[in-house]
């Protein structure tokens, strides 16, 4: 059994061919198969165009969130509603081709829980390739595990790692992090990332950068020694330049024109006080990024509300523990 995740949003231009090149794929694999879309409170006519082929094929699924919660949110939704045996995550927008899941597929059967995307080549502009170049390297680098460079939520997971993924009780997720952190026999197929078949980009530099400081923020304790570390070097430059000034000012010497008796020193302030400045602002806004998710963390909502659900039961089991007192307005339990 396989299923295919499937987030939306503002999709509707996209949702035909992703139905139709899916579906042709699908015949391919000589396997019984789902497709679960999850709509992410798209304000367009994406669900109602999901609504149409989930009425003539049972196997086409929809969640249609009760507003946008967010692409994590949407992959971890349909994660959690899945039932395949394999579970492949793949964006509505086509720029990851459902032609390349037989290799991945292939490859799971070798023996692998998880086969993850390696982009080779992007269609972005060239300021956004290189953001996303720098990105993954510094998240790698501040990482206490290995993240793959260049992988996103394009992959292909066994059972196991999905149940895994699911019973993990956090709530602001950035799934290919904790893809990497669960372990498991994992491999990377390198694959042509295709441009966008219709529409804007839905993911916009505000998101984007939460979405890269969720990365770095949720997976490492680092930043924190960097506020350590800089307040460590700023006091000794402090304490060396105190008692070099104060050796020039006793030898009444003059070094380069300067002298301390001599000159007044306002420059030399206001810079000290804007370095400080800056770097204690900078402490503070570290602990606030922390302090921020631990907050959103202690607050036990759930992910999401599930406003419609088609084709899938929607039942406090699969939803779990910790989202069983939610109810979507039709009842059902989310």
């Amino acid at each position: 059994m396989i299923s295919v995740v499937l987030p939306a949003f503002n999709e509707q231009e996209n949702i035909p061919q992703l139905y139709e090149r899916l579906t042709a794929c699908a015949r391919t694999w000589n396997e019984d198969y789902e497709i679960i879309v999850v709509n992410d409170g798209s304000r367009d006519g994406t669900l109602a165009m999901c609504a149409s082929y989930a009425a003539n094929d049972p196997r086409f699924k929809v969640l249609s969130f009760s507003r946008n919660f967010g692409h994590p949110a949407a992959i971890t939704a349909g994660l959690r509603f899945s039932s395949g045996d394999v579970v492949a995550i793949l964006d509505s927008d086509l720029q990851d081709p459902p032609e390349e899941l037989a290799r991945f597929f292939a490859k799971c059967r070798e023996g692998y829980d998880v086969v993850y995307a390696v982009r080779t080549k992007r269609k972005e502009g060239v300021l956004k390739r290189a953001s996303y170049f720098i990105y993954y390297r510094v998240l790698a680098a501040l990482a206490s595990f290995d993240i793959p460079l260049d992988s996103g939520d394009f992959c292909v997971m066994s059972r196991r790692v999905v149940l895994t993924l699911n019973a993990l009780p956090e709530r602001n997720r950035f799934v290919r992090g904790l893809r990497s952190w669960i372990g498991f026999k994992q491999t990377g197929l390198e694959y042509e990332r295709h441009a966008r078949a219709a529409g804007e980009p839905k993911y916009t530099f505000a998101k984007l950068t939460n979405l890269a400081l969720d990365g770095i923020f949720n997976f490492s304790y680092k930043p924190l020694r960097v506020i350590t570390l800089t307040g460590i070097a700023v006091g000794m430059f402090a304490m060396f330049a105190g008692l070099w000034f104060l050796i020039q000012y006793v030898g009444n010497i003059t070094i380069a024109g300067y002298n301390p008796r001599q000159g007044r020193g306002w420059t030399s302030l206001i810079l000290a006080i804007l370095f400080l400045s800056a770097t204690q602002l900078f402490g503070l806004g570290v602990l606030g990024e922390y302090l921020g998710r631990l907050f959103e963390e202690t607050k036990n909502r759930p992910m999401f509300i599930v406003e419609t659900a088609l084709n899938i039961d929607v039942t406090p089991a699969m939803a779990g523990d910790s989202m069983a007192d939610v109810s979507s307005p039709d009842g059902r339990s989310v």
